[in-house]
């Protein structure tokens, strides 16, 4: 077993595990946080995305003890209270969610998306999306809400 320290959501964390356990592991059983899904678990589909320092991960590929002083944002961490981020109310209203399984993870690959580049173009979008799958909507709907967000000011 080793001890881990980190930020998740902006709380510190620090937690006992077993030098193989994935970091999406540790934010579902360990954390509790649930909105992080697990789909293929082989980083394929996206559904696990977390940002690591800002950047999008897949969950299921990152032993937890690669996450050593590091910061998280969970799908948890993006709202403010009982605020939903801009980008969560952009899914809602541009109808980009459907059985919800991919959301979060595309929620999160679209934060990281804006932070670096804040007016993307469709292709820039589809692109900056690519790791993550849809089985539900096809798409156009999720790029139409990472559009709207671009349009409804703050993403932070």
């Amino acid at each position: 077993m080793q001890r881990i320290s980190f930020t998740i959501n902006g709380i510190a964390q620090e937690v006992e595990v077993s030098p193989t356990m994935r970091l999406l592991d540790v934010i579902r059983d360990v954390l509790g946080l649930t909105g992080t899904k697990e789909g293929c678990s082989e980083g394929e589909c996206g559904a696990c995305t977390v940002l690591v320092d800002g950047k999008p991960v897949n969950s299921c590929l990152v032993l937890a003890g690669q996450v050593q002083g590091k910061t998280i944002t969970t799908i948890e961490g993006l709202s403010k209270g009982q605020e939903p981020h801009p980008l969560q109310k952009a899914f809602i209203e541009a109808g980009a969610i459907q059985c919800g399984y991919c959301t979060p993870g595309m929620v999160l690959s679209a934060k990281a998306l804006l932070d670096s580049n804040p007016n993307p173009s469709a292709k820039e979008i589809r692109r900056g999306m690519s790791g993550n799958l849809c089985r539900c909507t096809g798409y156009k709907k999720i790029i139409e809400a990472v559009q709207l967000a671009c349009s409804g000011g703050d993403k932070s």
